[in-house]
């Protein structure tokens, strides 16, 4: 039972860790990555699809991602989207692919891309946090259903907390190496 509740806390908050990864990925550096298109829907046939499903993408250079559709009728449709979609670039058409040239970071909007990791890095951190809660409360429910010891209950809090305090510390190292990337010009 006990160690039941310990692992799905594991799992969870590794899950939670991923999931900052993912949104760390969408924030971009000023480097080329085609993570940073994951957002973006494509209209394909009347159905919106995630771009890395309607077109390869592929980075050409440290600032240049390079789109090429599988259907070359949908170069413009793939255009369009990427344009409509607020992450700020203008692709350049090709006729067969299209160019993403990175624009250089200012000053500004390193600031609001290194308060977005903060934000991401919080929730994170709250998400481990309730996770803990969950945890601890399973525990308590067991010690009231006289499944386990109050002293079991207590060292397998510890364990929770310890858990709890690895995680923490791997969102802290994530959030700086992620600052460290945006900041440096």
């Amino acid at each position: 039972m006990i160690n039941e509740i310990k692992k799905d806390a594991q799992v969870r908050m590794q899950k939670t860790l991923e999931s900052l990864a993912h949104a760390f990925g969408r924030i971009r550096t000023g480097q080329a990555h085609p993570s940073i298109l994951g957002s973006v829907m494509v209209p394909y046939y009347g159905t919106d699809t995630p771009i890395n499903q309607v077109a390869n993408v592929t980075v050409k250079d440290s600032r240049t991602l390079q789109v090429v559709a599988f259907e070359r009728n949908m170069l413009a449709a793939v255009d369009k989207a990427i344009q409509s979609s607020g992450l700020g670039f203008n692709p350049t058409n090709l006729g067969e692919l299209l160019l993403i040239t990175m624009p250089a970071l200012t000053e500004e909007t390193r600031k609001g891309f290194t308060k977005q990791a903060r934000d991401a890095a919080e929730d994170a951190r709250i998400a481990v946090r309730n996770i803990r809660r969950d945890a601890l409360s399973q525990l308590k429910d067991l010690v009231k259903e006289k499944e386990i010891s109050e002293d079991d209950e207590r060292r397998a809090a510890d364990d929770v907390q310890k858990l709890t305090d690895k995680f923490v510390a791997e969102i802290e190292v994530a959030v700086k190496q992620k600052e460290a990337d945006l900041m440096a010009v």
